[in-house]
């Protein structure tokens, strides 16, 4: 058990049977009444986010999670299997469990997030920026590189990426895998 205030950015909970992670928190001192902690919850099986107030001194059930890291190895239909670096055990979570699963290509290395207790996968989570090259996109015309304008590039995964003009197929580019944005060129 944990106090409210205790709550932090990661912080994992078991709020109404359900394990939430904390996103983003906020302790809220009004000039009147009780000081509370404002927080936004995301549903680590569902992925939804809810706001939730605390009243500080409020005991919440808090879950002890590991973070490891994982080599992704194949899929099969739906299922990824992943392999422990450390024991090489073989891990299978579902697609809707993986963050950033479009940009994620064999041999690539995720933390997989488990609840210690039961020893239950909760969810993987790409790297922040992974570096891929590009596909297919149509050619950049000399000079396009006056406007912020974008358009579609297939990287090596398969996902489609926005990217600037002057993108060109088999360049490398750096990609946000939380909003699939382009991020920069990676120049050899």
């Amino acid at each position: 058990m944990i106090n409210s205030q205790d709550i932090k950015k990661g912080t994992c909970i078991r709020l109404d049977g359900k394990l939430y992670f904390c996103v983003d928190f906020l302790h809220v001192k009004p000039g009147k009444g009780n000081t509370i902690m404002r927080t936004t919850l995301k549903d680590v099986v569902k992925g939804g986010q809810i706001e939730r107030r605390f009243n500080i001194g409020e005991k919440l059930e808090d879950v002890r999670v590991e973070r490891r890291p994982y080599q992704f190895t194949y899929t099969e239909g739906e299922h990824y299997h992943f392999m422990n670096q450390e024991t090489f055990d073989d891990v299978i979570i579902d697609k809707n469990l993986i963050n950033g699963v479009d940009f994620m290509k064999e041999g690539e290395i995720v933390d997989v997030v488990s609840d210690a207790s039961t020893d239950t996968v909760l969810f993987a989570d790409m790297p922040t920026k992974v570096q891929l090259k590009v596909t297919y996109t149509e050619p950049g015309i000399k000079g396009d590189t006056a406007t912020n304008t974008l358009k579609p590039a297939t990287v090596e995964t398969g996902a489609e990426v926005r990217v600037p003009l002057f993108i060109n197929e088999g360049e490398v580019i750096e990609i946000n895998t939380t909003d699939g944005s382009y991020v920069g060129r990676i120049r050899e």
